[in-house]
């Protein structure tokens, strides 16, 4: 009896203990991680928890030595070497207040790459981020992680003079040289839903989907709820949107049960880079997507066009 009382006083003091942990932790605790590994979920747990403090020798203490690069894909700052991402660290993480933050709200994926879904409080760069990371991980250490997020959500006149001419944009993000280690199910569902995309072919996409499934587009602040309408849309939206007809895959990162594809936009969108992330239920089905690209790059009119075809009437 007194050892089976104590197990329970052990393990509810370890239930307490971690409860103060959790709630010591200088971001909201608001994450989902029912789509990652345990494993990976500490990462980025303990990564935000660095980047919140503003330390900048902790929070690059989980990028490699030799990391292969840190992209914003939105801005176009390509930081190739771990000298260069500390050298921007050091730079703004002084200068931001305590009160600014970023922190996670979805983790997708495995031990060897994840999607992030993470936000960057107005305190930080001025406005509100919301932005979806692609990160590969090599023996516990970040290596490379692009940031995608809508430039419309960015102040004009700081995204003017933020932004690389496009002239010298960076259009590559060197996922050639991590190579790819997302599992085998998010490859293939990923590889099959942007092939499908790609040849504007919304049987097949919406196909890969649960019947209650959520299709959420970032950029256009617009949701589609349900395979059916999810097909109903893709058919009206898929011949002009920059995700769909002649883009091409880039990427793929995340596990069994969530993950995301980095794609490039055909031609008449101007190569635009952008992102989806995916979660998969048991079968492998999509239960949720979000894509999110930069919406300042395409006409006003364009967008708009996007945002009516969301509507059923």
């Amino acid at each position: 009896m007194y050892r089976a009382f104590a197990a329970a006083m052990a393990i509810g003091l370890g239930f307490v203990h971690s409860a103060q942990a959790r709630e010591s932790t200088a971001y909201p605790r608001v994450v989902q991680t029912n789509h990652a590994s345990p494993v990976t979920a500490h990462l980025f747990e303990a990564f935000f928890t660095a980047k919140c403090a503003h330390d900048v020798d902790k929070t690059m203490g989980f990028f490699a030595p030799d990391m292969v690069s840190y992209t914003d894909a939105t801005l176009g700052w390509p930081m190739q070497t771990f000298e260069a991402l500390k050298g921007v660290f050091a730079n703004y993480m002084p200068k931001w207040p305590a009160t600014g933050l970023s922190y996670p709200v979805r983790i997708l994926g495995g031990k060897q790459s994840a999607l992030v879904d993470f936000i960057d409080t107005k305190e930080l760069f001025g406005s509100e981020l919301h932005v979806l990371a692609a990160v590969d991980i090599k023996d516990g250490k970040i290596v490379r992680w692009i940031d995608y997020w809508d430039g419309d959500s960015f102040d004009a006149t700081a995204y003017g003079q933020e932004r690389t001419a496009s002239d010298k944009f960076p259009r590559d993000f060197q996922e050639h040289k991590v190579g790819e280690d997302a599992s085998v199910r998010i490859r293939d569902v990923s590889v099959k839903l942007q092939r499908a995309l790609s040849k504007a072919d919304a049987g097949a996409a919406a196909a890969l989907f649960s019947s209650e499934a959520v299709y959420e587009d970032r950029t256009l602040k617009t949701e589609i709820l349900g395979s059916a309408a999810i097909q109903r849309y893709l058919v009206r939206v898929l011949a002009s949107a920059p995700f769909g007809q002649d883009a091409t895959l880039r990427h793929v990162v995340g596990g069994n049960l969530g993950g995301g594809f980095e794609w490039v936009s055909g031609p008449s969108s101007g190569e635009l880079s952008g992102v989806t992330a995916l979660e998969l239920n048991g079968d492998g089905k999509i239960t949720r997507l979000t894509v999110v690209y930069d919406g300042r790059q395409l006409a006003a009119d364009s967008l708009a066009k996007f945002a009516a075809l969301s509507l059923e009437r």
